[in-house]
């Protein structure tokens, strides 16, 4: 096991990785921006080093700087976190020219699987289902094309990223031309690259992934699946594991399919093989995320298996806990608490946190870098907490959990507990029926977003 790595990241996910350096022995070293000097992550670390001003180009993007704050502490390893640099090839490959070992996949696996296209080549030679679309970036006439072979709805997206950004849905012929201008300008500025791919969208489904260990060298370790149907903009409110819409028998289906993807590629470390789940049961290959999920305590929950230590003893070597599938145990369900301002279309709400009380009692976790009086920065992700209840069933889960977000107290800015109440509390979510399109179907309904106390 290494002796000193260091965390290239900030908030929740620095001190999440600082507790696992920490209880496997080994010393983290934390960086920060001006604007994070006083951070929870700063204190929980044995080293901090300052890395720049409060932008996150300046600082938590700048591959030379942290960089150098590994190797001047004497680091063996840099962990990623999530975010940021984690998915980024060329500060894996930065890490290993200067002797540092990158927690998580070489850079060739992020490169692949960061490349929309390509990753949907790779998953296709591994025998994974993918959703009909076009053979690698499209032009306008191509996606015309396409439409007339598919059919509409179409979804374009940026061959080059992901996070909703340069995504659009195409209902009609009539939409295609002005949605293929606007996403390709939104991929270009947000990835440098406006290419775009098209597919067709696939309506009244579910998002759901599957958790994955490689050692490097072929063997895997699959741990189940959660569900992450519940989301706004593309970006994830709520997720459980296991989904209520999978079976034992799909689930073997699915974990088998990750397994043979993960192996082909030869992964190391952590991933995610996200998939579309139609109604009738069949699945779609969507991506494959290179690096620690912000929803992974859902499997540690229900698998037993911490992640974030998994990833630090097979970067030093160490192998896999164990390999084939998981046993899964329980249910699970984590709940995001953003500072946002659900009643102003969820506009970011930075701010000094008066009063923070998180919720205890069994099977409750709270995973966050809040303290009372910590200013929460206007630079960076809005993420302030999130609320991860564990129960014998999902029935009792889904009770700990209103319990939970009952309990769950943060005063001085706007955030989205009312909103995860409603969700908790909707018929849908009740019921397990939901689908991606929840939040559009469900939302009007919900009196957190009028501005009423749940």
């Amino acid at each position: 096991m290494f002796s000193r790595v260091l965390i290239a990241n900030r908030g929740e996910v620095a001190v999440r990785i600082i507790r696992a350096c920490h209880e496997l022995g080994v010393e983290a070293v934390a960086v920060y921006s001006t604007a994070d000097r006083d951070s929870l992550h700063v204190q929980l670390a044995d080293r901090a080093v300052h890395v720049g001003p409060p932008p996150a180009a300046d600082s938590y993007l700048n591959m030379p700087s942290l960089v150098a704050a590994a190797t001047t502490t004497g680091c063996e390893a840099v962990h990623p976190g999530w975010g940021f640099l984690a998915e980024k090839a060329e500060f894996a490959a930065a890490c290993e020219d200067n002797d540092l070992v990158f927690v998580g996949p070489r850079p060739e696996s992020i490169e692949i699987m960061g490349d929309k296209i390509r990753a949907k080549e790779a998953a296709a030679g591994a025998g994974l289902p993918l959703v009909p679309g076009s053979n690698g970036a499209a032009t306008l006439e191509q996606a015309r094309a396409l439409a007339d072979d598919v059919g509409f709805p179409l979804l374009l997206k940026a061959a080059a990223g992901g996070g909703g950004r340069g995504m659009r849905l195409v209902a009609g012929p009539d939409e295609l031309e002005s949605a293929f201008r606007t996403a390709t300008a939104e991929a270009q500025a947000a990835f440098s690259d406006g290419s775009l791919y098209v597919e067709r969208a696939v309506v009244g489904c579910r998002h759901v992934e599957v958790q994955v260990l490689g050692d490097g060298e072929g063997r895997v370790l699959t741990l189940g699946e959660r569900d992450c149907s519940i989301q706004r903009r593309h970006q994830k409110l709520v997720e459980e594991a296991p989904s209520p819409a999978v079976t034992p028998e799909l689930r073997a289906e699915m974990e088998e399919a990750s397994r043979r993807a993960t192996e082909a590629l030869r992964y190391r470390g952590a991933g995610t093989i996200e998939y579309l789940l139609d109604s009738d049961g069949s699945f779609y290959f969507i991506e494959m995320n290179t690096r620690l999920q912000v929803e992974h305590p859902v499997t540690e929950l229900i698998t037993g298996v911490d992640l974030a230590q998994a990833q630090l003893r097979i970067a030093a070597g160490e192998g896999l806990p164990e390999t084939g599938r998981a046993e899964l145990h329980g249910h699970a369900i984590e709940f995001r608490i953003n500072a946002e301002d659900p009643a102003r279309d969820f506009l970011p709400a930075p701010g000094t946190v008066t009063r923070f009380h998180p919720p205890l009692g069994p099977g409750v976790r709270v995973d966050t870098h809040l303290v009372d009086g910590y200013a929460i920065p206007p630079f960076y992700d809005s993420l302030a907490a999130k609320v991860i209840v564990w129960a014998e069933d999902r029935p009792a889960a889904v009770r700990r959990a209103r319990r939970a977000l009952t309990e769950f107290e943060l005063e001085g800015v706007p955030t989205t507990r009312e909103l995860a109440i409603d969700i908790l509390e909707s018929d849908p979510f009740m019921s397990g029926s939901y689908t991606t399109g929840f939040i559009a179907e469900t939302a009007p309904t919900f009196r957190s977003l009028a501005g009423e106390p749940s």
